[in-house]
Protein backbone atom coordinates (compact mmCIF):
# COMPACT_ATOMS: atom_id res chain seq x y z
CA UNK A 1 0.00 0.00 0.00
CA UNK A 2 1.23 3.44 -1.01
CA UNK A 3 -0.49 6.80 -0.86
CA UNK A 4 -0.54 10.57 -0.74
CA UNK A 5 -1.16 12.78 2.28
CA UNK A 6 -2.31 16.39 2.17
CA UNK A 7 -5.07 18.60 3.49
CA UNK A 8 -7.21 18.68 0.31
CA UNK A 9 -6.61 16.12 -2.42
CA UNK A 10 -9.57 16.52 -4.80
CA UNK A 11 -7.18 18.07 -7.33
CA UNK A 12 -4.61 15.27 -7.24
CA UNK A 13 -3.78 13.01 -10.20
CA UNK A 14 -1.38 10.85 -8.15
CA UNK A 15 -3.78 7.98 -7.52
CA UNK A 16 -4.66 7.68 -11.20
CA UNK A 17 -0.98 7.84 -12.16
CA UNK A 18 0.08 5.02 -9.84
CA UNK A 19 -3.04 2.91 -10.39
CA UNK A 20 -2.41 3.00 -14.15
CA UNK A 21 1.29 2.26 -13.63
CA UNK A 22 0.54 -0.74 -11.41
CA UNK A 23 -1.95 -2.11 -13.93
CA UNK A 24 0.41 -1.56 -16.87
CA UNK A 25 3.36 -3.17 -15.10
CA UNK A 26 1.38 -6.06 -13.60
CA UNK A 27 2.05 -4.91 -10.02
CA UNK A 28 -0.44 -6.03 -7.36
CA UNK A 29 -0.15 -2.88 -5.22
CA UNK A 30 -2.55 -0.11 -4.29
CA UNK A 31 -2.25 3.68 -4.03
CA UNK A 32 -4.75 5.68 -1.97
CA UNK A 33 -5.40 9.31 -1.04
CA UNK A 34 -5.31 10.18 2.66
CA UNK A 35 -6.70 13.61 3.49
CA UNK A 36 -5.45 14.78 6.88
CA UNK A 37 -7.14 17.89 8.28
CA UNK A 38 -4.20 18.20 10.71
CA UNK A 39 -0.64 16.89 10.41
CA UNK A 40 -0.93 15.40 13.91
CA UNK A 41 -3.11 12.70 12.32
CA UNK A 42 -0.04 11.41 10.47
CA UNK A 43 0.95 9.17 13.37
CA UNK A 44 -2.53 7.60 13.54
CA UNK A 45 -2.36 6.87 9.81
CA UNK A 46 1.06 5.25 10.12
CA UNK A 47 -0.04 3.16 13.10
CA UNK A 48 -3.25 1.91 11.51
CA UNK A 49 -2.57 1.48 7.79
CA UNK A 50 0.05 -1.02 6.51
CA UNK A 51 2.00 1.40 4.31
CA UNK A 52 5.19 0.94 2.29
CA UNK A 53 5.55 4.54 1.18
CA UNK A 54 3.88 7.93 1.07
CA UNK A 55 3.97 11.05 -1.04
CA UNK A 56 3.40 14.37 0.73
CA UNK A 57 1.74 17.46 -0.68
CA UNK A 58 0.46 20.89 0.45
CA UNK A 59 0.68 21.95 3.22
CA UNK A 60 2.66 19.18 4.96
CA UNK A 61 6.02 18.97 3.15
CA UNK A 62 7.75 20.74 6.02
CA UNK A 63 5.48 19.70 8.90
CA UNK A 64 5.85 15.96 8.21
CA UNK A 65 9.59 16.10 8.93
CA UNK A 66 9.03 16.09 12.71
CA UNK A 67 7.64 12.54 12.48
CA UNK A 68 10.53 11.03 10.51
CA UNK A 69 13.52 9.10 11.82
CA UNK A 70 15.93 10.26 9.12
CA UNK A 71 16.03 12.90 6.37
CA UNK A 72 17.94 12.46 3.12
CA UNK A 73 20.71 15.04 2.58
CA UNK A 74 18.96 16.75 -0.35
CA UNK A 75 15.65 16.95 1.51
CA UNK A 76 17.51 18.30 4.53
CA UNK A 77 19.12 21.03 2.42
CA UNK A 78 15.74 21.94 0.93
CA UNK A 79 14.02 21.59 4.33
CA UNK A 80 11.02 19.87 2.76
CA UNK A 81 9.98 16.25 2.23
CA UNK A 82 7.57 14.96 -0.40
CA UNK A 83 8.42 11.24 -0.24
CA UNK A 84 8.52 8.95 2.80
CA UNK A 85 9.96 5.44 2.68
CA UNK A 86 8.75 2.89 5.27
CA UNK A 87 11.36 0.41 6.48
CA UNK A 88 11.73 -2.08 9.32
CA UNK A 89 14.65 -2.21 11.72
CA UNK A 90 16.16 -5.49 12.93
CA UNK A 91 13.81 -5.53 15.91
CA UNK A 92 10.79 -5.11 13.64
CA UNK A 93 10.07 -1.50 14.58
CA UNK A 94 9.14 0.99 11.89
CA UNK A 95 11.76 3.39 10.50
CA UNK A 96 10.68 6.34 8.33
CA UNK A 97 13.05 8.17 6.00
CA UNK A 98 12.18 11.36 4.12
CA UNK A 99 13.28 12.37 0.63
CA UNK A 100 12.55 15.16 -1.82
CA UNK A 101 11.81 14.07 -5.39
CA UNK A 102 10.17 17.38 -6.35
CA UNK A 103 13.62 18.70 -7.17
CA UNK A 104 14.21 15.79 -9.57
CA UNK A 105 10.86 16.15 -11.32
CA UNK A 106 11.17 19.92 -11.63
CA UNK A 107 14.78 19.86 -12.86
CA UNK A 108 14.10 17.27 -15.55
CA UNK A 109 11.00 19.14 -16.74
CA UNK A 110 12.56 22.61 -16.75
CA UNK A 111 15.94 21.79 -18.33
CA UNK A 112 14.77 21.52 -21.99
CA UNK A 113 13.02 24.92 -21.77
CA UNK A 114 15.92 26.97 -20.44
CA UNK A 115 17.63 29.54 -22.68
CA UNK A 116 20.91 31.30 -22.01
CA UNK A 117 19.03 34.47 -21.01
CA UNK A 118 17.13 32.70 -18.22
CA UNK A 119 19.63 33.80 -15.58
CA UNK A 120 17.18 35.19 -12.99
CA UNK A 121 13.95 33.69 -11.67
CA UNK A 122 11.03 34.69 -9.49
CA UNK A 123 9.66 31.94 -7.24
CA UNK A 124 6.05 32.67 -6.33
CA UNK A 125 5.38 31.25 -2.87
CA UNK A 126 7.59 30.19 0.02
CA UNK A 127 6.32 26.72 0.96
CA UNK A 128 7.91 23.30 0.59
CA UNK A 129 7.52 23.14 -3.19
CA UNK A 130 9.03 26.60 -3.55
CA UNK A 131 12.06 25.48 -1.56
CA UNK A 132 12.59 22.49 -3.87
CA UNK A 133 12.29 24.75 -6.91
CA UNK A 134 14.78 27.23 -5.43
CA UNK A 135 17.23 24.39 -4.73
CA UNK A 136 16.96 23.22 -8.34
CA UNK A 137 17.41 26.75 -9.69
CA UNK A 138 20.55 27.10 -7.60
CA UNK A 139 21.91 23.90 -9.14
CA UNK A 140 21.27 25.39 -12.59
CA UNK A 141 23.18 28.52 -11.57
CA UNK A 142 20.05 30.67 -11.81
CA UNK A 143 19.71 33.54 -9.35
CA UNK A 144 16.27 33.62 -7.77
CA UNK A 145 14.07 35.68 -5.52
CA UNK A 146 11.05 34.50 -3.57
CA UNK A 147 7.84 36.49 -3.96
CA UNK A 148 5.24 36.55 -1.20
CA UNK A 149 2.51 38.78 0.15
CA UNK A 150 4.61 39.96 3.08
CA UNK A 151 8.18 41.21 3.20
CA UNK A 152 10.58 38.54 4.48
CA UNK A 153 14.30 39.18 4.29
CA UNK A 154 15.34 40.18 0.79
CA UNK A 155 12.37 38.65 -1.03
CA UNK A 156 9.99 40.66 -3.21
CA UNK A 157 6.39 41.30 -2.31
CA UNK A 158 3.81 41.11 -5.09
CA UNK A 159 3.29 44.85 -4.75
CA UNK A 160 6.96 45.53 -5.51
CA UNK A 161 6.96 43.78 -8.88
CA UNK A 162 7.29 46.28 -11.73
CA UNK A 163 8.50 46.51 -15.32
CA UNK A 164 12.16 46.86 -14.33
CA UNK A 165 12.09 43.71 -12.20
CA UNK A 166 10.27 41.68 -14.87
CA UNK A 167 12.74 42.77 -17.55
CA UNK A 168 15.47 41.09 -15.48
CA UNK A 169 13.63 38.07 -14.08
CA UNK A 170 12.60 36.20 -17.23
CA UNK A 171 11.74 32.89 -15.54
CA UNK A 172 8.70 32.91 -13.24
CA UNK A 173 7.68 29.77 -11.34
CA UNK A 174 4.32 29.58 -9.58
CA UNK A 175 4.75 27.39 -6.50
CA UNK A 176 1.52 28.55 -4.89
CA UNK A 177 -1.76 26.61 -5.20
CA UNK A 178 -3.47 29.60 -6.87
CA UNK A 179 -5.44 28.48 -9.90
CA UNK A 180 -5.81 24.86 -8.80
CA UNK A 181 -9.15 23.19 -9.54
CA UNK A 182 -11.82 24.08 -8.53
CA UNK A 183 -10.54 27.66 -8.05
CA UNK A 184 -9.63 28.03 -11.70
CA UNK A 185 -10.35 31.77 -11.84
CA UNK A 186 -7.47 32.62 -9.50
CA UNK A 187 -3.92 33.56 -10.53
CA UNK A 188 -0.83 35.08 -8.89
CA UNK A 189 -1.05 38.86 -8.70
CA UNK A 190 1.84 39.86 -10.94
CA UNK A 191 1.92 42.66 -13.60
CA UNK A 192 1.34 40.44 -16.63
CA UNK A 193 1.38 43.45 -18.97
CA UNK A 194 5.18 43.58 -18.63
CA UNK A 195 5.72 40.01 -19.84
CA UNK A 196 7.11 39.21 -23.28
CA UNK A 197 8.38 36.51 -25.61
CA UNK A 198 11.57 35.85 -23.62
CA UNK A 199 9.65 35.07 -20.44
CA UNK A 200 9.09 31.49 -19.35
CA UNK A 201 6.15 30.88 -17.00
CA UNK A 202 6.23 27.53 -15.22
CA UNK A 203 3.21 26.58 -13.11
CA UNK A 204 3.53 23.71 -10.65
CA UNK A 205 -0.27 23.44 -10.82
CA UNK A 206 -1.38 20.77 -13.34
CA UNK A 207 -5.13 20.70 -12.79
CA UNK A 208 -6.47 22.44 -14.86
CA UNK A 209 -4.07 21.67 -17.72
CA UNK A 210 -3.82 25.38 -18.55
CA UNK A 211 -4.16 27.69 -15.56
CA UNK A 212 -5.16 31.34 -15.63
CA UNK A 213 -1.51 32.17 -14.81
CA UNK A 214 -0.48 30.37 -18.00
CA UNK A 215 -3.27 31.90 -20.09
CA UNK A 216 -2.30 35.41 -18.99
CA UNK A 217 1.30 34.66 -19.92
CA UNK A 218 0.38 33.25 -23.32
CA UNK A 219 -1.62 36.39 -24.06
CA UNK A 220 1.69 38.28 -23.75
CA UNK A 221 3.57 35.83 -25.97
CA UNK A 222 5.41 33.93 -23.22
CA UNK A 223 6.39 30.27 -23.17
CA UNK A 224 4.33 28.36 -20.58
CA UNK A 225 4.54 24.96 -18.92
CA UNK A 226 2.36 23.22 -16.35
CA UNK A 227 3.44 20.86 -13.59
CA UNK A 228 2.15 17.54 -14.95
CA UNK A 229 5.54 16.43 -16.26
CA UNK A 230 7.08 17.39 -12.93
CA UNK A 231 4.41 15.31 -11.15
CA UNK A 232 5.24 12.28 -13.26
CA UNK A 233 8.98 12.76 -12.77
CA UNK A 234 8.79 13.09 -9.00
CA UNK A 235 6.37 10.14 -8.80
CA UNK A 236 8.71 7.83 -10.73
CA UNK A 237 11.64 8.99 -8.60
CA UNK A 238 9.58 8.21 -5.48
CA UNK A 239 8.80 4.74 -6.84
CA UNK A 240 12.50 4.11 -7.38
CA UNK A 241 13.18 5.06 -3.76
CA UNK A 242 10.43 2.81 -2.45
CA UNK A 243 11.79 -0.15 -4.44
CA UNK A 244 15.41 0.13 -3.26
Amino acid sequence: MYGLIGKTLVHSFSKNFFTEKFKRDGIDDKYELFELPEIEQFRDLVDNVPLNGLNVTIPYKEQVMQFLDEIDETAKAINAVNTVKFMRKADGSLFLKGYNTDVIGFSESLRPLLKNYHTHALVLGTGGAAKAVAYALGKFGIDYKFVSREKRGDNFTYGELDEKILQKYLLIVNCSPLGTFPNVDAAPDIPYQFLGAEHLLYDLVYNPEKTLFMKKGEAQGTVVKNGLEMLHGQALAAWDIWQR
